[in-house]
């Protein structure tokens, strides 16, 4: 494949949640110093060589399946360490562009790793595509920039302290599962991991992305619209204690916080009353 790069047309596009700005490739990446950074999130795929990459001072080292993503107006530079860089790479933005990069496990400007080096499925695809600008083109870059942010998502490799703590995250999110119907106390689940209440929750921050309670009350949920579906001549109350509430008002309470309506609206809109 040349270098290329692709400017798409963004007039029919603002309105999307996501949508991408540049697209291109480079045989050989050279030196770039962006000191008050991009204005543009950019995910840039390593496919040969070596380069280095510098994020407000702290540098990296991006080779053959690595990326790199860097958030808009982020100081950065990269320069090339091996004879040719060679580099995939795409700009977008839109108002659900950060959250689909957390979706993926990108919280900051940084460099991660893949599972495997050849170049991810949808970016290639937007680079084989027309170079047109017709509406039909961007939606279609559109739509493969959103594939492409979840492929993310089973193609990054976790660092190193992450995967760490996803192991000790396991066990006791297995014994949340098989625990549900009786009451959890903090203390008792960080017994299955082996440490303090205190680091438990920061795990639980850290893995899962909520604290243990709101956890626990988004499982006790799910669990009780399954018994909604398979106990369908049970009362409420009784589905709030099998699901593990003990306070039939608060497990509405907090049905109503995740689903946005009452256990008895839910079941009644999926036809289960």
């Amino acid at each position: 494949m040349d270098s290329t790069m692709i400017f798409c047309e963004m007039e029919d596009m603002l309105l999307l949640p996501l949508y991408p700005m540049t697209i291109g490739y480079w045989e050989h990446q050279g030196e770039m110093s962006r000191p008050a950074g991009f204005p543009d999130y950019q995910l840039h795929q390593v496919l040969g060589g070596k380069g280095e990459v510098n994020i407000k001072g702290k540098s990296y080292i991006a080779e053959a399946g690595d990326i790199f993503c860097l958030y808009p107006d982020v100081p950065h530079s990269y320069t090339p360490l091996t004879r040719e860089w060679e580099l995939a790479w795409i700009s977008f933005n839109g108002r659900e562009a950060a959250q689909m990069l957390l979706y993926a496990g990108i919280r900051e400007s940084g460099v991660g790793r893949l599972r495997a080096e050849s170049i991810l499925a949808p970016l290639e695809e937007m680079l084989t595509l027309s170079c047109g600008n017709e509406l039909q083109d961007n939606m279609e870059r559109s739509k493969l920039l959103y594939a492409l942010l979840l492929d993310l998502k089973r193609s990054l490799l976790p660092a190193s302290n992450e995967d760490n703590e996803l192991a000790r995250m396991k066990p006791v999110l297995q014994y949340i599962e098989l625990h549900l119907h009786r009451p959890l106390l903090l203390k008792e689940l960080a017994e299955v991991a082996s440490v303090s209440p205190q680091y438990l929750c920061r795990l639980f921050q850290r893995t899962v992305r909520e604290r243990p309670v709101a956890y626990i009350n988004k499982q006790r949920v799910n669990r009780s619209k399954q018994l909604m579906f398979s106990s369908r001549g049970q009362r409420i109350y009784e589905i709030a204690h099998r699901a593990g509430f003990e306070n039939v008002s608060y497990f509405c309470a907090v049905f109503k916080r995740i689903t946005g309506m009452q256990p008895e609206e839910w079941r009644g809109l999926h036809g289960l009353d």
